[in-house]
């Protein structure tokens, strides 16, 4: 389904009661986690299908101090042509036309970003930007938002904000949703990501309710870190945060999406991920209006793992494009 197609989420108005007196029940997260990597095992033709939905899915990222117009223009340009076309050919998916779900940088980085995907014939490819202050969050709210409004206007279709972990720590829950519904509006049609940096949080407890809240509060997409945390992707956390979004769904209609980000390399890690998606929330979440993963070195090892399928052997490092 289209992105425009997708009904937004619009939020709800605040009501602690939703959530004020949750409990985790660690082992047994942790008991169901564990099954999903141990228990899942797809192979040949099915495994080669998933790992080009990964593909889609992937919010193809660079967000280092050193970040340039150059290998910004190769990441759109990557994002554009994810897959050698050898592969596509073999595999037989030209038609379908496969591309990153979208590029992620940072706000000083759209200009380029946008250039750079309307030279490869790419503009339909959203540019998602890390705003309001990411990734500690400490910047001064009026400024957070002027970076979300400069990042909209420059042409930014999607927007990662970061949670103040100072208010989730405090349990100023009215605190996060106000400041997630602020930074909502300034988004204007751009859609919205929440990063809860749940490496952060202190508790299963508190990554729940900082879900539940962002959603209150108008999140399009619900994301577990920023990936400079200590602790960032990891199955348990994540699949607190997918039952949340569940729930939000149960109880008002609205579909929000969930992105994981943060030390997720491997191909098999992707199909673990696309595994919880379609178990827990079932086949739409695992299409990339609802699903993303922030990633920059996945997409090597899944097009490694692609030529395996198609060649019968591993490529050389040097044989594959640096995304």
């Amino acid at each position: 389904m289209p992105a425009t197609l997708l009904q937004r989420n619009p939020g709800v108005p605040f009501d602690s009661s939703w959530f004020s007196d949750v409990k985790i029940n660690f082992p047994s997260v942790k008991t169901r986690a564990e099954t999903l990597g141990k228990l899942r095992s797809i192979k040949k033709d099915y495994q080669a299908a998933w790992l080009l939905r990964a593909v889609s899915c992937l919010d193809l990222t660079t967000l280092a101090g050193d970040d340039s117009a150059s290998n910004v223009r190769r990441l759109c340009f990557k994002s554009k042509n994810p897959i050698r076309y050898d592969i596509i050919d073999k595999l037989g998916v030209k038609d379908l036309n496969i591309t990153c779900g979208a590029v992620c940088v940072y706000p000083s980085r759209v200009l380029d970003a946008k250039k750079a995907l309307n030279d490869a014939n790419a503009s339909d490819i959203p540019i998602a930007s890390v705003a309001s202050g990411f990734p500690a969050g400490q910047t001064p709210m009026h400024i957070r938002l002027l970076e979300i409004k400069d990042a909209v206007a420059n042409g930014a279709k999607e927007i990662d904000i970061v949670l103040s972990r100072t208010h989730v720590m405090k349990g100023d829950w009215l605190e996060v949703y106000n400041e997630v519904k602020a930074s909502r509006d300034a988004c204007g049609d751009a859609h919205l990501k929440t990063i809860l940096a749940t490496g952060e949080c202190g508790s299963l407890e508190n990554v729940y309710k900082a879900s539940m809240v962002s959603m209150m509060a108008g999140s399009d997409f619900i994301k577990t870190s920023t990936g400079k945390e200590g602790v960032n992707a990891i199955l348990p956390v994540a699949l607190v945060m997918v039952r949340c979004i569940r729930e939000y769904h149960e109880r008002t209609g609205f579909k929000v999406g969930f992105k994981p980000a943060g030390g997720i390399r491997s191909a098999k890690d992707a199909l673990v991920w696309l595994s919880l998606m379609k178990e827990e929330l079932g086949n739409e979440w695992t299409q990339p209006t609802l699903f993303r993963i922030g990633a920059s070195a996945l997409l090597i090892d899944i097009e490694r793992q692609l030529y395996h399928h198609v060649y019968g052997r591993y490529a050389a490092g040097h044989e594959f494009a640096i995304s």
